[in-house]
Parts: structure tokens; C-alpha cells; sequence
């Protein structure tokens, strides 16, 4: 098959382990970002496959449209920036794993290097001795601090292993039946919404991004956190109320660690989640590592092959081999 791989920015993929799956078909490899429709379809016009880098692009239905040779798209987990309806009225098969019962460690590390790195000043540290300054301030111990985790899944249980390794106590917010999980498990679940964010020293979001959930996370949400609480997000963006983050952070109150961005890949200089002092970012590296990289695309390299076996599997629209 003449397979084409979108948004593999550092050109990842080949030296890994799992690209030996599809030494048999013909492989293209983008390493640029094309958010044009138009533009990306003259040049992936060919391919038969796409294998996606999660949701770097989106999948809609003018693309679909230019693509008459395409009859899969193979990734990994949720596919909100995939017009499932346009697939199917293509004749085009989404398969992609979800993965219910694996959690991404990576993303889970991350979001605890952030808290070490934003409570100790890494950057700030590490940039003052380079300079030849020598220590740049006073950071904070982790230890005995209130971890508000916000989504009851496979990542935040793995972020509250990681805290209660350190000492640090875990509360628990979210959906209704999620609270309802964690209750069952003997969590902590903060007394109400306002007093989960007023309470927690770090709050850190891990909720899957779906219709119905974009800007959970309200203004007011933000306003309630204590002078000098550190809010972090590794999840999506779109769980944040537009602009929200940024006008809680201009204030000079909260600080942030955030790892995703309303626009990816974020190359403006002057975005003011990238300039304020008070927030850590990150290029969205949370699912980024080798180890990581090699098992999700295991997954995503054994859904073309299966197709091409003609037995596709973790098929999303099946309809369109039925």
C-alpha cells in the first residue's frame, strides 16, 4: 500500500523499532505541518493509507474529498479533529486503537517533571548558572502540598502514584460518574467544585477532549485557585474557556505549566502563554518519547498491516467495510 505519515516533525518514526512493520508497502514521510486542505491533499494525493500523528492535523471533510485513492487512516485514541461522517461517506475506515486499559506513562512523567521543574525553578536556575550567575531565587518543596486532580482516568491515577510517592496529598474532581469511580476507590473527593481549586496548591487536568467538554474549565474555575497555585495542563487546550488561562496568568496570581496550546505547532514568539514569567511551557512532549512513541505506533502500524491482510481490526466506522 502506499502509505503516507503526517506531522512527523523530527523525522521519529524510521529510526524505531515498529517501522520495520511496514517494510512491505510504500512509505512517505512528512516531517512539515500542513494545515491547508487543498495544499495537503496535492501532496498525500496518492496515498491509499494515513497514518496520523494523533490530532497535529485535522481530518475534514474538503480533504477527504481530494483524496479519491484513500481507503484508511490508521492512529491511536480519540479522534475529535476527524470528521467520522466524512470517512464513511468517502469510503474511508478509521481504525484506531483506544487503548482502554494502558495508560501513557509519558504523558504521566511529564506532568510531574513540570510540577518539579515550576516548583524548583529549573529554567529559571538552569538559565542563571549558564549566564554565570549562580542561583536565581528560592523555589518550593513539593512534599505535603495538595494535588487537586481533575478526571478520574488512567493518566491522573498514575500522576497520583507519583505524588503520594513524594508525600504529597491527592483530591479529586470531575465528571459526576467519574467522582463516582474514585469514591468507589476510596479517593479523596474534594467537598464541591470551588472548594477542589480553592483547596489545591497544584491543580493538573487529565480529561479526554470530546463534544461536550471544550472550556470545562471556566474563568471562575481559575479565579478560586490560591495566590501562587501552579495550574497544569498536559490534556488539551480546548478543555480551557478561550483565553481564560491567559487573562487568570496576566494578573501575576497563579502560575501555569501547560503543554498544549489552542494552536499547534505554537512558533509565535510573543503568545503570551510562551512571554509571562509565571508560566513553563512545553511544546506538547507529554506522549513524546521513544518508549512511547514505539508502542503507540506498534498499534497504529499493526492496523495497516491488518488492512492490508483484509482483516482490519479496531475498526470506528465498520459500516464502511460492511
Amino acid at each position: 500500500m502506499k502509505i503516507h505519515i503526517l506531522d512527523d516533525w523530527l523525522d521519529t518514526l524510521r529510526g524505531l523499532p515498529c517501522f520495520e512493520m511496514l517494510a512491505n508497502h510504500d512509505v512517505t514521510v512528512w516531517t512539515d505541518h500542513e494545515p491547508d486542505p487543498v495544499r495537503l491533499a496535492q501532496h498525500v494525493y496518492a496515498a491509499e493509507a494515513l497514518v496520523l500523528f494523533r490530532e497535529r492535523t485535522k481530518i475534514g471533510a474538503e480533504l477527504l474529498s481530494l483524496l479519491p485513492n484513500l481507503r484508511l487512516i490508521s492512529q491511536r485514541s480519540v479522534y475529535p479533529h476527524i470528521d467520522l461522517d466524512a470517512c464513511t461517506l468517502n469510503g474511508v475506515l478509521l481504525c484506531s486503537d483506544m487503548h482502554s486499559d494502558t495508560p501513557s506513562y509519558a504523558a504521566a512523567e511529564h506532568t510531574l517533571a513540570l510540577m518539579l521543574a515550576s516548583y524548583r525553578q529549573i529554567p529559571d536556575q538552569v538559565n542563571s548558572i549558564r549566564n554565570g550567575d549562580w542561583q536565581a531565587g528560592i523555589g518550593r518543596t513539593l512534599r505535603g502540598r495538595i494535588l487537586g486532580l481533575y478526571g478520574y482516568g488512567r493518566i491522573a491515577r498514575a500522576v497520583a502514584g507519583y505524588a503520594r510517592a513524594i508525600g504529597m496529598k491527592t483530591i479529586w474532581w470531575g465528571s459526576e460518574e467519574g467522582r463516582k469511580r474514585a469514591l468507589e476507590d476510596g479517593a479523596t473527593i474534594a467537598d464541591s467544585r470551588a472548594a477542589f481549586f480553592g483547596d489545591s496548591d497544584i491543580v493538573s487536568i487529565h480529561v479526554r477532549l470530546k463534544p461536550g467538554n471544550h472550556g470545562i474549565i471556566t474563568a471562575e474555575d481559575l479565579g478560586l485557585m490560591r495566590d501562587r497555585a501552579l495550574f497544569i495542563n498536559t490534556s488539551r487546550s480546548g478543555l480551557i474557556a478561550p483565553g481564560a488561562l491567559e487573562a487568570e496568568v496576566a494578573k501575576g496570581r497563579i502560575c501555569a505549566a501547560v503543554d498544549v496550546f489552542d494552536q499547534e505547532p505554537l512558533t509565535d514568539p510573543a503568545h503570551p502563554l510562551l512571554t509571562h514569567p509565571n508560566v513553563l511551557p512545553t511544546p506538547h512532549i507529554g506522549y513524546v518519547t521513544e518508549d512511547e512513541l514505539d508502542l503507540q505506533f506498534t498499534d497504529i502500524f499493526g492496523q495497516v498491516n491488518a488492512f492490508a491482510a483484509g482483516q482490519p481490526i479496531n475498526m470506528i466506522n465498520p459500516a464502511v467495510r460492511d
